[in-house]
């Protein structure tokens, strides 16, 4: 009984998970979008880069770049201590 309950769950997972691939529109395909266009066009001359990729994580989603980094250091300082606890 276990085992056919597990299966039948299994199905129904994976038929939601189709459901929910077959429904988005153009997957997989980028949409250009006008905030796309404006960092294409005025990039360079709002932030300075030449490379649009570095302007956009560091001028444009400096913030957002700035948390990322606050939780990775958190996280991997969190890690150190739970070692340094575990060796003692």
């Amino acid at each position: 009984m276990n085992r056919v309950l597990t299966l039948v769950a299994y199905i129904v997972f994976v038929a939601f998970l189709f459901s929910i691939a077959t429904e988005l529109r153009d997957f997989g395909e980028p949409v250009m979008d006008f905030m796309d266009k404006h960092f294409l066009d005025k990039g360079q001359e709002e932030t300075g880069a030449n490379n649009i990729v570095t302007s956009v994580v560091f001028d444009y989603r400096g913030f957002d770049t700035l948390g990322e980094a606050t939780v990775l250091f958190a996280a991997v300082s969190g890690v150190i201590i739970v070692y340094r606890r575990l060796k003692k």
